[in-house]
């Protein structure tokens, strides 16, 4: 019986081996059919790759850096709340619109979109702002969860909560930090509360008191959850 069934694993893996080796044959005589091909496809791969690094390194890098010292005036304005200037530049130097425009292919154009979206906030001017912050992206976290949250801002000011409430939880959810997780999640509670969505008001607050209790807005916390249980009480009973 044992001889058998080892017989029967012997004859397995010979088939096994011959399967391999009938594929290996078949793979070799493709690439011999079609070695011209094959060159040619290599050869563009590599034409490509190497005109993509000479393009990175020869033009996208210098514009980087060019448009990083143009930037710095229009940082200074930002920094002084001075969001005209930073916008439009002074007539001397380039504001932040104009180093999107003129350094499109650039990161320095990228973060120059997150400026003007918050700049665009603070002056009173908001689908501008949700225009620039929307086709901003980052890999810092810091500054990605402050852009959704601007927006969410945003849409709040154009009085259009479900957007806002959208952004702010987006904002909430992109990172767990201390520091400004909590800021967005209290903004979407009172936007949940205002909508009269008392459950999902209460879980984000009871997020702020258990995940978050350092936080400046889990130091009131308490009287926003007191507030929600009444207001579904209230709401229960009809009254």
């Amino acid at each position: 019986m044992v001889k058998k069934e080892t017989k029967k694993k012997i004859k397995k893996t010979e088939k096994q081996v011959e399967s391999f080796e009938e594929a290996l044959t078949r793979t070799e005589q493709f690439i011999e059919d079609n070695q011209k091909i094959l060159t040619i496809i290599v050869g563009v791969i590599v034409v490509v790759v190497v005109g993509f690094t000479f393009f990175k390194k020869m033009v996208v890098l210098p514009k980087y850096k060019e448009a990083l010292s143009q930037m710095y005036v229009a940082e200074d304005y930002f920094e002084k709340d001075s969001f005209n200037l930073a916008l439009n530049g002074d007539g001397n130097n380039l504001g932040f619109l104009d180093i999107i425009d003129q350094y499109k292919i650039t990161k320095a154009a990228n973060l120059a979109k997150y400026y003007a979206g918050i700049s665009y906030l603070r002056i009173g001017q908001y689908e501008d702002a949700i225009d620039y912050l929307t086709r901003f992206h980052s890999k810092d976290l810091m500054v990605s969860v402050v852009a959704l949250g601007a927006t969410g801002d945003a849409w709040m000011q154009l009085g259009d909560k479900e957007k806002a409430l959208e952004y702010y939880l987006k904002a909430s959810e992109k990172s767990k930090a201390g520091f400004v997780t909590p800021i967005y999640l209290m903004k979407a509670g009172e936007v949940l509360e205002n909508l009269k969505r008392y459950d999902k008001a209460l879980e984000v607050y009871n997020e702020i008191k258990d995940n978050y209790p350092e936080s400046k807005e889990a130091q009131n916390i308490e009287k926003y959850i007191t507030r929600v249980e009444l207001s579904k009480e209230l709401a229960a009973s009809g009254k």
